[in-house]
This record gives structure tokens, sequence and C-alpha cells, in this order.
């Protein structure tokens, strides 16, 4: 539920298109075809010109439920590394595919059943091409 452009690393845009060229994981979750749409979209840039101030893949950040007031620490990471007892949030998870691109200080929007659910990215703690790794 973006209205913004996103930016995306070259890496990133490539290792989640070949995600999505799976077709039985597109019928099985087909609210991913939002996330394709956003990748169709989005900025491509190079790792190393990458904002800090970006979530890009393996990132680690602050939000605040903006109805709750909770904090929550979440890592965007690829379905495999997903586990969300530590954070860990796979990017085709909803607040995953909200999350990705998105600015500090930006808020994130998806759909839940009972309705619309908003988190404020308060900041990001990692960013790997921040840190200088390339090659997560």
């Amino acid at each position: 539920m973006k209205n913004q452009v996103i930016s995306i690393t070259g890496r990133d845009m490539h290792r989640l298109q070949n995600l999505l060229d799976n077709p039985d994981l597109m019928r099985q979750k087909p609210y991913l075809e939002q996330l394709e749409r956003e990748l169709n979209r989005a900025h491509v840039v190079d790792s190393a010109a990458i904002p800090a101030n970006i979530i890009t893949m393996n990132s680690t950040a602050l939000l605040v439920d903006l109805e709750t007031r909770e904090e929550m620490l979440l890592t965007l990471v690829y379905p495999e590394h997903a586990y969300i007892p530590e954070g860990r949030i796979s990017v085709l998870a909803p607040v995953g595919m909200a999350m990705l691109g998105c600015r500090q200080g930006e808020v994130v929007t998806w759909e839940v059943p009972e309705g619309i659910r908003s988190l404020r990215i308060d900041s990001i703690l990692y960013q790997p091409e921040a840190a200088g790794e390339f090659s997560l």
C-alpha cells in the first residue's frame, strides 16, 4: 500500500524477481502480485550508492505501531530465514512487503483482517550496504 516509488538494490531486485518467478508460489499467495507491482516501478540503485536510511533486504529497523505505540525490532529477510519469534520477517509477508524500500521516518501500512495497520519506521539500526556488506 505504497504511493511513493521505492528504492531497491540491483542485487535485492534480482533475488526477489527470482522468487516471484515461481508460479506455484504466486498461485498460493496471490497477494504477492502487490510486491511484483512494487518491483516493476521501483528505482534500482547500486548497492554502494543506496542511502543508509532505506530498508533493504537484511536491514534491521525499529518500528512503532501507531495505534498501540508498541515498539518492534524487525529484520527484513528472505523467506528461508524468517523466524518471527526473533523478529525476522519474510519479505513475502504483508508487513515485509510494506517495509521494503521505505525510509526512516516513513509510515508503512498494510491490510489485516481487522482493517489497516500502520507502523512508523523510527530508525534503521542496521543496513548491510551501509555496513559495507554487499553479499548478503
